[in-house]
């Protein structure tokens, strides 16, 4: 598995995305590294075709529907800090006018091209929303504002098409990821400007393991407050993030870990930037909601 710093290789993403993204309040706020999703290579027909317009290949029944390529949407749960929100990674055709309607029909997004941006049109956008903490938004309540169910993703196209897609929402959130640092528990105080910091101390080689999710959340007053008593959940995927602290730099290491695997050794030239480390967990279901789990590390000296 081939690694960079400050970049992500989207040639081992499946998602974030981020969801492979893909896709962290300190590391997974704004990175976008969890909805990375890799690129699919065209069928060798279009190639062998290069006149055939997109357009053209859906003259025979216009009123068709065409999905988006990619159509996601689903939770993020930081069980570090206590937050949830909803993020959406939607890739396809190019299009003009974008809809997100809920499980009554009802729209909930709606994003317009306007303007010469409208002539060249959009293909892909993620979001995220907010993350309120538990205390201002509880997860009883959060989990009723956005209800399971299915969920339409519709646009037009640039050639005037109708586009959709039809995505599940459920709120079975994985459990937590409990992580070690060479054996080491996590820790729990990672502020190291606040009393309690207790960042593990180890030497490399640095390996951070985890046993396997099988389980939702048992939390029913936290992340698992939409589904009781806690059911089976099947991963899609593992998501390690590192992120290193220099004295006037940052930098981050992203790595998509496959189901079956849980652990991983981080790269010895990663290691040599900085002696202060903060590292995630993330774990991803099947419906590509996801839980994350924050700590750090200290190199000893």
């Amino acid at each position: 598995m081939s690694c960079e710093t400050d970049t992500v290789n989207t040639a081992e993403r499946e998602q974030t995305s981020a969801l492979n993204t893909p896709g962290v309040k300190g590391m997974n706020k704004n990175t976008g590294f969890r909805h990375g999703i890799s690129a699919m290579l065209l069928p060798a027909i279009f190639c062998a075709a290069p006149n055939l317009s997109w357009a053209t290949q859906h003259d025979e029944d216009d009123d068709d529907e065409v999905p988006f390529d990619e159509a996601q949407l689903f939770f993020e749960l930081n069980n570090t800090d206590g937050d949830l929100g909803i993020h959406a990674l939607i890739d396809g055709e190019p299009w003009r006018k974008l809809k997100i309607e809920n499980q009554r029909d009802r729209s909930m997004l709606t994003v317009w091209v306007q303007g010469q941006l409208r002539k060249q049109g959009l293909t892909e956008i993620f979001f995220e929303s907010a993350e309120p903490t538990f205390d201002e938004l509880s997860p009883k309540n959060f989990f009723r504002r956005f209800k399971a169910g299915t969920y339409e993703i519709e646009g037009k196209s640039l050639d005037g098409y109708d586009l959709e897609s039809e995505v599940e929402l459920t709120h079975t959130m994985p459990a937590p990821p409990e992580p070690t640092v060479n054996g080491n528990p996590k820790a729990e105080q990672c502020d190291d400007e606040e009393p309690g910091f207790d960042a593990t101390v180890v030497s490399p080689p640095v390996t951070i393991a985890w046993e396997a999710v099988t389980m939702s959340h048992p939390d029913a007053a936290g992340g698992g407050a939409g589904v009781q008593p806690p059911i089976p959940v099947t991963i899609h995927n593992y998501e390690v993030v590192v992120e290193a602290f220099g004295d006037d730099f940052e930098s981050k290491l992203f790595v998509i870990i496959p189901p079956g695997q849980t652990s991983m050794t981080i790269p010895e030239d990663f290691l040599d930037l900085a002696e202060e480390f903060k590292y995630e967990v993330l774990a991803r279901e099947e419906s590509y909601n996801q839980t994350a789990v924050e700590s750090c590390f200290v190199l000893d000296d």
